[in-house]
């Protein structure tokens, strides 16, 4: 990947100062086009070796257009505050929303690098790191995201002239200490693990884009002319979603679904649920305390019909709970921020860290529920998003996070008979509206699209646990001991820790 960006690449000063005012003027007017559109957001990777004129050129391209609507990041390895969440948590807190670009200096490739050239991972964890990646980005392009991965490149021996010089000048030594001069040891691991993860991630919908670096000219002309080349490209219409083959899973001539499978009749008698309760829920507590979690963080995803039951069952189980240790995340419909987003970004903002846990009433799971019904989203976007969400609870898994899934199943006639019950009630009033009656008029289609996703996303690592909700009483007691359970098994595992 780097022979091209070893050969002495220069431009002259006057071709520099020529080119530079009309570069910027059009870098400028591209920038405003995007805000004004606001249809993608542009990500801009810089990426390198030391030496290589990174800070300088992010310096360079924020004064050549506005940089009141950049946003700049720099990332290096994870601190230990920073293990306390998966690995991309801090990335997806920085995503520009549509219509603006952000300059990550440093990236996600950081890391992996890094740890690879140390020897804390070995080729097959750098490897799934990658692959991890890739998934990623393709996730992002498909989300309206235009990712520029630029690559500054120096030779062994530029670069070590490169950081001789900034060191003996007194205006730029403080910028060449040990962490440096250690990199610059491993000169060679650092380029063989580099162009590995450059050829791998080098995707068609993400090109890696290398710039020899030795020459100040060269490297910000040579960055500025392609990235108003992407951004004046962002501006024609996105090409058409090719068609997509039939769904793997197609609909049996017997009637019989997931949900209609399920066991309605099971039934609690108060005085047993009374007594229940107090157990699981005092169970629960004790689990919320083993010093074991405060290395693992807990998510807990309720989905279901509407009037299954979620609210007063993620009551029952706060009741058990210090509220210091959990957050209830209520998700509706997005609003106009989280639309300017990947759908995936206001989910990625509450997931706990170590020692913490969230409770989701509804979750990410509506793209591929109430998304795909209604219409808000194309056919591919549901389908690809089964993959994107195994991938994303895989990352949560590996960074310790304990994924317990709830499907509230119910059936036609209960939720008929709790529809009445709320327009009839004072208190519950409020939990019923003319949204309520019209989803329930697609029953079949949504039917449909739970038996879809519980097949294409119960995973080992995150299963679904489907819990007949027709009595309540019963199925709290199943989700609290479900819960417990999950937990405690869980906690028996030891999770893979970031860069092991």
């Amino acid at each position: 990947m780097f022979d091209s960006a070893e050969i002495g690449h220069r431009i002259d000063r006057a071709t520099y100062k020529a080119e530079v005012p009309a570069l910027r003027a059009a870098l400028l007017d591209a920038q405003y086009e995007l805000l004004r559109r606001a249809d993608r957001a542009v990500v801009v990777l810089i990426n390198g070796v030391d030496g290589a004129g990174r800070s300088e050129t992010v310096n360079t391209l924020n004064a050549w257009m506005d940089p009141r609507h950049i946003r700049t990041e720099a990332f290096d390895a994870m601190t230990p505050e920073e293990r306390r969440w998966p690995e991309m948590w801090r990335f997806w807190q920085v995503l520009p929303p549509k219509g603006r670009i952000a300059m990550l200096f440093g990236s996600w490739y950081t890391d992996p690098i890094l740890a690879r050239v140390m020897g804390d991972d070995d080729a097959d964890r750098f490897a799934h790191r990658l692959e991890r990646i890739r998934q990623f980005e393709r996730m992002l392009v498909a989300e309206g995201v235009v990712l520029v991965k630029f690559w500054f490149h120096l030779s062994k021996k530029a670069a070590r002239r490169r950081l001789k010089d900034l060191a003996a000048d007194p205006r730029t030594a403080w910028r060449i200490g040990p962490r440096e001069r250690e990199h610059l040891k491993h000169y060679d691991e650092f380029i063989e693990a580099s162009d590995e993860a450059l050829r791998k991630t080098s995707l068609g919908e993400a090109p890696w884009i290398v710039i020899e670096g030795s020459d100040v000219c060269y490297r910000e002309l040579t960055a500025g002319r392609h990235l108003l080349s992407v951004l004046q490209h962002t501006a024609k219409p996105a090409p058409p979603t090719p068609p997509l083959p039939p769904s793997v899973i197609e609909t049996g001539t017997d009637d019989v679904t997931l949900l209609r499978a399920q066991d309605y009749s099971r039934r609690l008698p108060r005085e047993r649920y009374d007594r229940l309760l107090e157990r699981w829920q005092g169970r629960l507590n004790l689990l919320s305390r083993d010093a074991r979690l405060r290395e693992r963080s807990l998510v807990v995803v309720f989905e279901g019909m509407d009037a299954a039951g979620k609210g007063s069952t993620i009551r029952r189980i706060t009741q058990a709970l210090d509220a210091r240790f959990y957050r209830v995340v209520p998700v509706a419909a997005p609003n106009e921020n989280e639309r300017a987003q990947p759908y995936l970004w206001r989910f990625w903002r509450y997931i706990p860290p170590h020692g913490r846990a969230v409770i989701f009433d509804r979750s990410w799971y509506g793209r591929v529920l109430v998304e795909r019904v209604e219409g808000f989203c194309s056919e591919a976007d549901w389908m690809r998003a089964y993959g994107e969400i195994n991938a994303y609870e895989e990352e949560l898994a590996e960074a310790g996070v304990i994924i317990v899934k709830f499907w509230l199943a119910i059936t036609p006639e209960e939720q008929l008979r709790r529809f009445r019950e709320r327009e009839t009630t004072p208190h519950k009033q409020f939990k019923i509206t003319p949204e309520d009656w019209r989803n329930r008029e697609k029953w079949p289609a949504y039917e449909r699209a739970v038996q879809d996703m519980v097949d294409r996303t119960s995973t080992r690592v995150a299963p679904w646990h489907i819990v007949a909700s027709d009595d309540k009483l019963w199925s709290r007691i199943e989700v609290l001991r479900t819960l417990c359970q999950q937990v405690e098994a869980a906690l028996q595992r030891q999770p893979r820790k970031h860069g092991v």
